[in-house]
């Protein structure tokens, strides 16, 4: 799959059988939200990781900023952390394998997700988050942590 949009949709809808399964009713689930894949889009993380796609996966446990490299077949040991620079922000990922959509990334954002009301509102951070990791190099805070990202989400400087 070379198509963004498909990959993309094919993690999202991975996920969907994960929440249709082996997530199903268990109480750390927000009913309002449904598995969502927000804004996946061309990324190259530098030369320890290569190019792919970056976006956020919301789901009704969790919020992601997930990495879908463009080698699915190989990639760091699932478990391993891997720590990227983003948007003048230093982010740790997980890396896991998937029978169905490969290797990838994932970095926690959100989890749970009972403080979302609504769809919108998730979507909404997530592309707050996305941006704030897109920006231009001379926009770039100083002194980059996910701490700091917050912050800025939260619109208190650090």
């Amino acid at each position: 799959m070379t198509d963004p949009l498909a990959r993309a949709e094919a993690l999202a809808q991975r996920f969907r059988e994960i929440a249709d399964t082996r997530m199903r009713g268990l109480p750390l689930l927000n009913p309002v939200l449904k598995v969502e894949a927000i804004d996946f889009a061309p990324q190259h993380l530098g030369p320890e990781a290569g190019s792919g796609l970056l976006g956020v996966l919301v789901t009704p446990w969790c919020m992601n900023l997930v990495w879908l490299p463009d080698d699915i077949r190989s990639g760091p040991a699932e478990g391993a952390s891997c720590e990227y620079s983003l948007g003048g922000e230093r982010l740790s990922f997980i890396a896991a394998v998937d029978e169905r959509i490969g290797h990838y990334q994932s970095c926690s954002l959100f989890s749970p997700m009972f403080e979302f009301s609504d769809p919108q509102s998730a979507r909404d951070t997530a592309r707050q988050v996305l941006a704030v990791l897109r920006r231009a190099p001379a926009e770039q805070p100083a002194n980059p942590s996910r701490r700091n990202l917050f912050g800025r989400l939260a619109g208190i400087s650090p």
